[in-house]
């Protein structure tokens, strides 16, 4: 993964109302195994992190000026003054909304296989102790990138190389915390494009569908219901999207487009790459429920074929039931 050029400037804002100090680095960090370890954790700990928006950039404007000055360091202009440009932008945003946000914010661009992202994170501190060659200990401030709430990824190939695409930017969204998050993305300029929990619900609508459509056998459609959850979870884990040819191909070797071509005959509007949302992705594997010595839990796939949901009744009518289970209730019964 090289790292072209990247940089951290630090914001210093206090809870006690007082103006934010802006702290400028001038020069960029160093190509080291640090700063190798540090973009990969980072990147490593974004991907992890569940409920992203996805969108492109606004018409650049004076409310939203940071694609300009991207697009001027791309056409080859100075990294470390877009930086400073841009931090000098989020401080003022930060103290126009009163908001009691600061840290270390790192700009980094760099090239993953063909790709070419820059991220934007602030990251936060967390304290802990070190032991010491005398067995003494010392404190030691580390940066916790468990607690990273303001962040993009910005797919720079696919803004320049493909300009109708609305799901190059990716942000991290949160339910507390939403000021922040929303000066942030104003920050970057960003518009949601794509509803990735949306889209992906779609998607898993549509597998559904298409298994009752090809009447499969249970196992034939949990392996196919497993090759979907891996290849999905797998791409949401590297922040790439989910590819519908490639998972068509994953979900049926022997048929690589038949669950392509039955989305794309069935129209349900889905686009060619779809963000994969892992939250959705999880409740999907499996129904499940506990309640007064009831407990139900049965794979996503089998409702609508071997389950069916009563919504005005509040039931559940079961077919095919375990061999086991059945023994039981009859020698309940008898």
């Amino acid at each position: 993964m090289p790292i072209r050029h990247s940089i951290i400037h630090q914001i210093d804002k206090k809870p006690d109302g007082s103006p934010a100090v802006l702290h400028v680095s001038d020069t960029e960090l160093v190509e080291s195994q640090a700063t190798e370890n540090l973009l990969h954790d980072l990147n490593v700990a974004y991907n992890a992190k569940t409920g992203k928006g996805w969108g492109f950039f606004h018409a650049q404007s004076g409310a939203f000026p940071l694609s300009g000055w991207l697009q001027t360091f791309m056409d080859g202009g100075d990294f470390k003054e877009f930086s400073r440009t841009a931090v000098e932008h989020l401080t003022k945003l930060i103290e126009e909304s009163n908001l009691s946000v600061g840290g270390h914010v790192l700009f980094a661009h760099y090239q993953q296989g063909l790709t070419n992202y820059l991220v934007v994170v602030m990251l936060q501190h967390s304290e802990s102790v070190t032991v010491n060659t005398d067995l003494s200990v010392t404190p030691l401030k580390h940066l916790d990138f468990g607690n990273i709430h303001l962040a993009a990824r910005i797919n720079l190939s696919e803004w320049r190389n493909n300009p109708q695409s609305r799901q190059y930017i990716s942000y991290l969204k949160r339910s507390k915390g939403r000021k922040a998050t929303d000066y942030f993305r104003d920050f970057i300029g960003c518009q949601e494009g794509v509803d990735g929990p949306g889209e992906t619900r779609t998607l898993l609508k549509a597998f559904s569908d298409f298994v009752a459509a090809e009447d499969l056998h249970v196992d034939s459609a949990r392996e196919k219901t497993q090759a979907l959850v891996s290849y999905s979870m797998a791409q949401a884990k590297i922040g790439e999207p989910i590819t519908l040819g490639e998972l068509s191909e994953m979900i049926d070797e022997d048929r690589p487009k038949a669950f392509y071509d039955f989305i794309r005959n069935k129209d349900y509007g889905l686009s060619q790459e779809i963000p994969a949302d892992k939250r959705t992705l999880n409740q999907f594997r499996r129904f499940t429920g506990r309640a007064e010595g009831l407990s139900i839990s049965f794979e996503a796939h089998m409702l609508g074929s071997k389950i069916e949901y009563d919504e005005v009744a509040g039931s559940l009518l079961l077919r095919g039931l375990p061999t086991q289970l059945r023994d039981q209730l009859k020698r309940a019964s008898a």
